[in-house]
Order: C-alpha cells, then structure tokens, then sequence
C-alpha cells in the first residue's frame, strides 16, 4: 500500500520538510519522477516557501493526507511583474496521474483580490484555460510545463491589473472634468468682472506654455499594436533652450499628458560647431537612448523627436521599442528631415572624391 505524507495539525506545519518527504516518496516512481523534479525546480525559482502541498477540507477540520498514487496538487505563491512585485498571487496547479504523458495540468487562481482590486470571473477563466486556450500554452505529450503556465498567469494577471489601473486613472481624470466644469460654472458669474479689474490694475495674466518662434511640430500618424498607441512628433530646433518650451507645450495638451509615457524624447542641436544632445526615457526605460541613437546613425541634426505612447493594458515586450523607433523615424520622415539629412550624406561623399 503506498505511503502518505500527513501533517499532525495545521498550526505547526513544516512546509519545505512536508513537500521534500512527499517528493522523496514521488521520486521512487519512476512514472512520476519528472513530476518531483519539476517541483524541485520551481523551489527553485520561487523559494522554498512559495511551493505548498495542498490538502482538500475534510469534515472533521484536519488535512487530508496526500498519496503518491493520486492526482498532486500544490500552491505556488507567485509575484506580478515589474513594477508591481509587491502583489503576490497563489496558483493553485492541479496534476492528473497521467500528467505529463497524457494529460496537461490545471492551474487556479485561488487569490480573490490582486491588489486592491476584486478579481473577475474573465481572469479565473482565462487562468483556467491556460493550457487548452489558443492565447495559452501550448502543451505536448511527455512535456513538463508548469513553469511556462505559471509565467503565463504572471503576465495576465499584470494585463489584468495595469487595465484596472487604467480604467480607475481614467474615472479620476473624468471626475476631475466634472469637478472643474463645476468650478468654471461657479466662477463664470466672477470672472469679467475679475478681467476688468485686471485690466484697470494693469496686471498680466500668466501665458500658458507657448512654442517658441518659428518652431513646427510634424504629427505622424499613430502606430497601434495591442491596444497600445505610439504618437511621433518631430521639429527643427536651433539652440538648446527652446527644448524645454517645445516640451511644455506638449505637456500642456491634455491628451498628450494623460498618456502613460507622454514625452519619450531625443535631441540633437549643432551650435558654433558643437553638437548638443541629450534625451529622457519619460518612464520608459532606455527608450530615450534607443532615440538618441536613432538620431545618430541617422545623422539627423537640429531635430528634437518625441514619441508618446499610451498604454492598452496588454505588455507589448520588444515590440514597444519598435513601434517607439518607427513613430519617431516616420515624424522625421513627415518633417523632411530624413531628406536633408541624405542630402548632406551624399554631399559628404562627392566633396571627398
């Protein structure tokens, strides 16, 4: 009769100690054995604590014994992505007998709140289906993969809860609105009668942020990937210091300052024979570099390029990094600038001739 690992009570589990006896246990079928071995190495990566046995309820309180020759169940606490590492999640992976030979395994997300926000029946069913959905994982006979299943909740759940994040930024933004709709109501009646007293007292009202003389923004067409939009925008610059007013008035525009990453920007400005340049990730990490470098092989001078994107709430990975690059070339494209730029390249070569 095989053997079972049965804790005493709950209260005083070792957790580690009971998993590595059960994996002993499993490890002496030779059936089973890459099912320990898969376990050994989520420990592995998790942590010791982070991979629990799992016991079904039972009548009486106490936990059910776990048997070698039954399906394995186990919890594994896992973290969302980057930047939200501090929301834990627990997975609970169910493995049939025949598993990995014949069967894949199921995962349940048994967390009901990820962060502060309830989570919805479309979550705990996308989870559900990890392994028998087209958007899942794909499974093969003979094959462990639990790992990539447990990845894959870690990148939806993310989706998931950088969407909520979203929908909630957007209901403070659309209450904002009211609440300053409300506001200019209320001082609708005040303020001619304000504008006259400013006109007889001589006082100058402050002037929103303005493009500084002779600057033209170039708007490409958006690029879209996954909910996700990228916005370039190009200019001539001629000195440095009309850097900071182009990207106050970006700012100022509301649409553009509600974006995830509103002003991903790069520049390059030649003055007296020296060339000035420098650029800003805007939160999105080495995005500005990639630009600055765009501008380089590019050999495009007394240009500043900025990309906006806004986020859809789906992870992009590298394929961010090419939509950024592509919507600022396609802003120096709409500009002329890449034009110029040839010009002066062929000129280069003929002069050397």
């Amino acid at each position: 009769m095989p053997r079972s690992s049965s804790p005493s009570s709950a209260d005083d589990t070792d957790y580690p100690l009971e998993l590595q006896n059960f994996l002993a246990e499993l490890s002496q079928n030779p059936e089973r054995e890459a099912v320990a071995s898969e376990i050994e190495v989520l420990q592995s990566i998790y942590g010791d604590e982070a991979v629990r046995l799992y016991h079904s309820p039972t009548p009486n309180g106490k936990k059910s014994p776990t048997r070698v020759d039954e399906p394995v169940r186990y919890e594994v606490v896992l973290s969302l992505s980057a930047p939200y590492q501090e929301i834990s999640l627990k997975v609970l992976v169910s493995l049939p007998v025949t598993y990995p030979s014949t069967s894949p395994p199921q995962l349940q997300l048994l967390s009901k709140y990820i962060g502060s926000f309830g989570a919805d029946s479309s979550l705990f069913g996308s989870i559900l289906r990890t392994f028998i959905s087209v958007s899942g994982v794909e499974w093969s006979s003979d094959t462990v993969c639990v790992f990539d299943g447990l990845q894959n909740v870690i990148d939806r759940c993310t989706a998931w809860y950088e969407e909520k994040l979203s929908a909630e930024k957007a209901g403070e933004l659309v209450r904002d609105d009211i609440k300053g709709e409300q506001i200019a109501r209320q001082e609708s009646s005040t303020s001619a009668q304000a504008a006259e007293e400013d006109q007889i007292s001589g006082v100058i009202e402050p002037i929103p942020a303005a493009m500084p003389a002779g600057v033209n923004l170039y708007v490409a067409e958006p690029i879209t990937d996954r909910k996700s939009a990228f916005v370039g925008r190009a200019c001539r610059v001629h000195h440095p210091s009309e850097i900071p007013a182009v990207l106050a008035h970006l700012m100022s525009d509301r649409r553009i300052a509600r974006a995830a990453h509103p002003i991903i920007n790069a520049w390059r400005c030649q003055v007296d024979g020296v060339i000035h340049q420098d650029n800003d990730d805007d939160g999105e990490t080495a995005a500005g570099g990639r630009l600055a470098h765009l501008l380089q092989i590019l050999e495009v001078n007394n240009v500043l390029v900025v990309v906006t994107r806004y986020f859809g709430g789906i992870h992009l990975g590298p394929d961010r990094f090419k939509h950024i690059n592509q919507a600022a070339r396609n802003a120096l494209d709409l500009g002329g600038f890449l034009d110029a730029a040839e010009t002066r390249r062929n000129t280069g070569r003929t002069k050397k001739h």
